[in-house]
């Protein structure tokens, strides 16, 4: 599978403002009004290592320079003042934006170690903030918005109980219901029929309530999906089904990427999964970075001209580009080599 890199990559570093000059990476990306649009996850320190989210815009999809020199949405503005808002991806339904986040009530420390996941410790913050538990557990949410500006907290998508990532909303209604991807990490055993956190779907008429998730997909290689797998990207309607991009995870803490096609009216039906990756780190800036080295991942996707351009974190430090003609790809899916 040729997916191409972009030659000026990493597309968007750290730098520039205060909030967002130790790090960026892992960006939600939309095409409105012919306008490609960036809403970046950064951070300005480690120690703790609080998030905010960044707005930029492009007309190539390449250079992006920023709409606000502010953040869009603090975790402060969501009540959190020692949290961290993370992972954004964003669809457009009729008239609204839709923005899934994760967010930690309180932000971790993290050491580079240079190889591996780094070194954490929890911070000490004033007026009981990180004696909770619940505290340290990662929330999954959803923002609204009708400018990509100003942005209003909607619901939360997951219990407030355990930890949830990647949750995404698909970008239409099917069969006249909301869709979401989810990860929650404790839905693992025999009750659940996976033994390592896995991908679940599930639905709701109205985005506030949803119904029991469903298990879609689980580590099926050992070798590149070992620890966990999730999703990474908005899906994208296509003729021969919804494209998503996912990710694996390693024994050794290695991100990869793979894709599948759900079906178009009932997606918790999968009609073809690569078993192998479609993409992992190769390039100097996707092994070594400043937080986790060997680390690609996707969080944004469009469609242009036919060409799928694919938004992607590298070793937690910046934000790079790769683009592949959409049909090749959904062919591949389909007819991936044994």
């Amino acid at each position: 599978m040729k997916i191409t890199r972009h030659p000026e990559n990493p597309i968007v570093v750290p730098g520039l403002f205060e909030w967002r000059k130790v790090t960026v990476f892992n960006p939600a990306v939309i095409i409105d009004n012919g306008k490609f649009y960036m809403i970046e996850r950064t951070a300005g320190s480690l120690t703790p290592c609080k998030n905010f989210l960044g707005l930029l815009e492009s007309e190539d999809g390449v250079h992006f320079t920023h709409v606000k020199d502010e953040p869009i949405l603090t975790p402060d503005e969501l009540g959190f003042p020692y949290g961290s808002v993370q992972d954004p991806r964003i669809v457009k339904i009729d008239d609204t934006f839709y923005l899934n986040y994760a967010l930690r009530p309180c932000a971790m420390s993290y050491y580079p170690t240079g190889a591996g996941v780094p070194e954490r410790s929890i911070p000490e913050y004033p007026n009981g903030w990180g004696e909770d538990p619940g505290h340290w557990l990662t929330r999954s949410s959803i923002a609204t918005s009708n400018d990509l500006i100003h942005w209003q907290f909607l619901c939360d998508t997951t219990e407030l109980d355990i930890n949830d990532r990647d949750n995404i909303l698909f970008p239409e209604k099917i069969n006249g219901k909301y869709a979401l991807l989810r990860r929650p990490e404790e839905y693992i055993g025999e009750e659940y029929s996976t033994e390592k956190a896995a991908m679940w779907i599930t639905y709701s008429d109205d985005l506030i309530h949803w119904d029991k998730p469903k298990l879609l997909a689980k580590v099926e290689n050992e070798s590149w999906e070992f620890k966990k797998i999730g999703g990474s990207t908005p899906p994208v309607r296509t003729d021969k089904g919804w494209l998503v991009l996912y990710h694996g995870v390693d024994e050794n803490t290695v991100y990869r990427v793979g894709a599948m096609l759900l079906d178009l009216d009932h997606p918790e039906i999968i009609i073809a999964r690569t078993r192998n990756f479609i993409m992992e780190p190769e390039t100097y800036y996707e092994k070594f970075g400043y937080q986790i080295p060997n680390v690609i991942f996707p969080t944004g996707n469009v469609v242009k001209d036919g060409l799928l351009y694919i938004y992607y974190g590298v070793t937690d430090t910046a934000i790079a580009l790769a683009t592949v003609p959409l049909d090749e790809l959904v062919d591949y899916i389909l007819n991936e080599p044994q």
